[in-house]
């Protein structure tokens, strides 16, 4: 069976191309035989699944592993700690013939068949008997116990898996008196710290802790390059597509920044739409995943809708180049860190990658298309491409005689905090569908913003700032001169909004060196 990118469910390495994650599996191992409980907490499609499988396999050569998931249980099951009890019983039992439990004693599987048997008409069991019987297999088993739990915050609004949670934390704490697992693995979105939990039914809300024993797996999950690199190596070895290595997955890695399900995606859909392993086969398949519907997007879609206040913070930065200083101990910026949307970039918010910034301004423009200056832009779109190629130089022509004539007559400040988006109103009908923008966080503030197109592998660089002066002006040039060079572009262009009364608008061009840079002022 030719093997294949993943995108859903656990990745085997004879099945699937995967990222080489011995280094985090080793890292995990050395704080279970430290004898720590642990929780792993990444967004939504992180690679947690895959990497709590290859754990479990790699433990399992010295250690029994219970390896469960409780996002299935019914609500029957979570109805009372005993119920909950023979629930976990019974998934722990079904693994008897798995490979997890290969160093389980027979007093172990059958004390499992036993118990489970001995309760199956009312399916409870007592919580004191559980407890006893957990202190029982692990006084008695020659390997000590593991216990993996995935998906545990599907859990969390259920008195029963607290009171669960209680139980292993009050035996950890007394270990020395009574055997306990030896370690336990937490992995969810939500860091159990800080959840929401709801532990008096129909009354209030509360932050709680039941399980404050635990260190959080820090390490980075996700790919760096030198990663990507190594999976489209494999990738390569099989195929020989001719791809500059190297190249692809740097370029992967700028959208995505390292997001496992996003660096796959991509991946699937250049090798499944033949696009092709160069530049222009990625930025396609950035345009093809920035357009579709899929669990990714629902699921981000569905936070801004539960957490309005992120929605806002997110049409703050992105909209209207405003800083927000990170602050780990924002409920919303905490938030957003955990599902993996943001990151501290130099004590300041920045959106975690360029796939979900976009997808954001496509959401948030998504509403504002019949604004003028979005309809000038749909209607004249025609005139902006040939050959191929975008007409920059008109686009920035046309867009001032639109804008003046448009927003002239407005305040100062509505225009300095607005100028920018109505450019990016201006170009999505011009460029939709065939190319993508993006905002380099980096220069991304009240004064200066740089936008990146990508149109049919082509790279244009317009620099969008606010009039300052001449001096500043020139600085402005020289800055924009120095990103040609790192991008290897030999035209660029600026976009001011000079909000002088005696401004002279247009268009001019300047040459410097072999480069050349179209300046339009509005």
């Amino acid at each position: 069976m030719a093997k294949k990118f993943n995108i859903t469910g656990t990745c085997y390495p004879e099945k699937h191309y995967m990222v080489d994650i011995s280094e985090r599996l080793s890292q995990i191992e050395s704080l279970v035989e430290d004898g720590e409980y642990i929780t792993i907490n990444r967004g939504r499609q992180y690679g947690k699944t895959t990497t709590l499988y290859h754990l479990a396999k790699k433990l399992s050569d010295n250690y029994v592993v219970f390896y469960l998931s409780v996002e299935d249980f019914t609500e029957r099951e979570y109805n009372n700690c005993n119920t909950f009890a023979y629930a976990i019983l019974k998934e722990m039992k079904k693994q008897i013939n798995s490979f997890y439990l290969k160093n389980a004693t027979d007093f172990l599987k059958n004390g499992l068949v036993d118990i489970v048997k001995q309760h199956s008409d009312n399916k409870e069991v007592e919580f004191d008997d559980f407890s006893d019987f957990i202190t029982d297999i692990c006084t008695k088993s020659p390997k000590p116990l593991i216990l993996i739990i995935d998906e545990f915050d599907s859990a969390s609004d259920y008195d029963s898996f607290i009171d669960f949670l209680r139980m292993l934390r009050k035996k950890f704490l007394n270990k020395t008196i009574h055997s306990t697992f030896q370690s336990v693995i937490l992995a969810g979105v939500y860091d159990i710290k800080n959840l929401k939990l709801k532990v008096r039914p129909n009354t209030e809300h509360q932050y709680n802790s039941p399980w404050n024993i635990s260190i959080p797996f820090k390490s980075d999950m996700s790919f760096s390059v030198e990663q990507t690199a190594q999976m489209l190596s494999d990738y390569e070895n099989d195929h020989k597509t001719g791809m500059n290595i190297s190249e692809i997955a740097s370029l992967i890695n700028d959208y995505t920044a390292g997001y496992p399900f996003l660096v796959s995606k991509l991946c699937l859909l250049i090798d499944e739409e033949n696009l092709g392993w160069n530049k222009e086969g990625v930025l396609k398949a950035v345009k093809i995943l920035l357009n579709e519907k899929n669990t990714f997007f629902d699921d981000l879609n569905k936070k801004l809708d539960d957490f309005p206040q992120m929605d806002f913070m997110f049409k703050e930065i992105l909209y209207y180049g405003n800083s927000v200083p990170f602050n780990i101990d924002d409920k919303i910026i905490s938030i957003a860190v955990m599902f993996n949307y943001v990151v501290n970039n130099n004590g300041k918010v920045k959106i975690s990658n360029r796939i979900i910034e976009t997808r954001l301004y496509n959401k948030f423009m998504s509403g504002e298309k019949i604004t003028g200056i979005y309809r000038e832009g749909d209607t004249e779109k025609s005139q902006f491409i040939e050959n191929g190629e975008l007409k920059m130089d008109k686009i920035l022509e046309r867009f001032a005689v639109h804008f003046n004539d448009i927003y002239g007559g407005k305040e100062q400040q509505f225009r300095e905090e607005e100028g920018r988006r109505f450019f990016m109103l201006y170009i999505r009908p011009i460029i939709n569908g065939t190319g993508n923008y993006y905002i380099e966080a980096e220069t991304r503030d009240r004064s200066r913003t740089d936008m990146i197109i990508d149109y049919l592998g082509k790279q244009y660089i317009i620099e969008m700032k606010i009039w300052r002066g001449e001096s500043y002006n020139e600085r402005g040039e020289k800055q924009l001169f120095e990103y040609l060079d790192y991008y290897r572009i030999n035209k660029g262009y600026m976009l001011s909004f000079c909000f002088n009364k005696n401004k002279v608008t247009g268009v001019n061009t300047i040459k410097i060196g072999g480069k050349e840079i179209v300046e339009a002022v509005v």
